[in-house]
């Protein structure tokens, strides 16, 4: 694949001087640098080209060649081709990313990339927080209406009970890490630069455990089961979050337990449904209970008898409202309502003396052959 012109990489006109090409360059190193964009091939290819342009472009002499010549006047200076082509980027990288902040490259390195030789260990002993945990149950719809009492059982890390959680076996305890040397950093070779990073083998605290405790295998906290009982309250909606303070995870060396939060997934019911406070049923009428209306009772999601009156001429679709039969508004003690829509259940067969009574209603009615059409949208729904 041919080489781009060492300008174009950088973003820069020809005659650029020093200043403007180092600060092209300082920017292309920071956007693509490989431990900004790990396992990223096409990044670590923009800045392989980005510090081989800079190489060249910042030296008077090669540049002036490149300039003349171009790439085929760069063979054998070790620019532009050949294992020696970073060396002078590479020894000048602290110096291009100067006046960063005033702290210079371990600044950039430290906002940008995470690590730099500033970092410091994390101190071994110092107390962490537990993890917190999530924990999903289901619900009747009716438990969710009502509230209700409910037993959670699930798994978390305690404090490991023999070794008291410092992950050490009786008699022993930590050493310096043999790998950072006690740094808590390793430093890793990234083409022309060594970054450093946090020790794989100590996690950043410097020290290692010498004889790690055999039941919790070093970690300090050992995996149990669990159950705790918490109480619903009456009215929670489906995705409610209840938190239950220092029930997750153990802490590390006498941090705190995390907390443990149920998720509430509630059932869907199958008569009833819901609409923030408000409950609703679908009650069907025959025809003749739709025109001349009747006094009706239905079960309520609780199992009691609800009494209601129909009104005459009650068309298909229309509703009903009862008060106060609906969710409960936390603790204010009052409470939604319910709707009940009806629906009118015309009869699929009719006998001979309902037949007749028809056909004398219709008489009566005397219904038109050419009815207007209706709006769709002030149909019931």
């Amino acid at each position: 694949m041919a080489k781009r012109d060492y300008y174009e990489v950088l973003g820069v006109e020809r005659g650029a001087d020093h200043d403007t090409i180092k600060k092209a360059y300082r920017k292309l190193a920071v956007q693509y640098h490989p431990d900004r964009n790990p396992g990223n091939k096409e990044a670590e290819e923009k800045f392989k080209e980005a510090t081989e342009a800079y190489e060249v472009l910042s030296d008077e002499k090669k540049k002036s060649i490149y300039d003349q010549y171009g790439f085929a006047g760069l063979d054998g200076m070790g620019g532009g081709g050949g294992g020696g082509q970073y060396s002078h980027a590479f020894h000048d990288f602290s110096d291009l990313f100067s006046g960063f902040g005033g702290g210079g490259f371990d600044d950039v390195f430290s906002s940008f990339f995470g690590g730099g030789s500033s970092r410091r260990s994390r101190d071994p002993n110092a107390p962490v927080r537990g993890n917190d945990l999530r924990n999903d149950v289901r619900i009747s719809f009716k438990d969710a209406v009502f509230g209700t009492k409910l037993d959670v059982r699930y798994s978390h890390k305690e404090t490991c009970e023999k070794c008291h959680g410092t992950g050490c076996s009786s008699g022993s305890g930590r050493k310096t890490c043999p790998t950072c040397g006690g740094s808590g950093q390793v430093r890793r070779s990234m083409g022309m630069f060594a970054v450093q990073q946090t020790c794989p083998n100590c996690r950043g605290s410097g020290t290692v455990i010498e004889n790690p405790c055999s039941d919790c295998r070093g970690t300090g906290t050992q995996t149990k089961t669990k159950v705790v009982t918490i109480k619903i309250p009456a009215g929670v909606d489906d995705g409610k979050r209840i938190a239950i303070p220092r029930q997750g995870d153990a802490g590390i060396n006498g941090g705190p337990a995390g907390d443990l939060y149920i998720v509430l997934n509630v059932e869907n019911d199958r008569y009833f449904e819901r609409s923030d406070d408000d409950l609703y049923c679908a009650v069907p009428l025959t025809l003749s209970q739709a025109v001349l209306g009747a006094k009706l009772h239905i079960k309520s999601l609780d199992g009691r008898d609800i009494s209601f009156s129909v009104p005459p001429c009650t068309a298909h679709g229309s509703q009903l409202r009862i008060r106060g039969e609906g969710v409960p508004m936390g603790d204010s003690g009052r409470k939604g309502d319910l709707y009940l829509k009806f629906f009118v259940s015309l009869p699929t067969k009719l006998n001979s003396e309902q037949k007749k009574l028809m056909e004398q209603y219709a008489a009566i009615e005397k219904p038109t052959e050419s009815p207007s059409l209706i709006a769709l949208d002030s149909l019931p729904r």
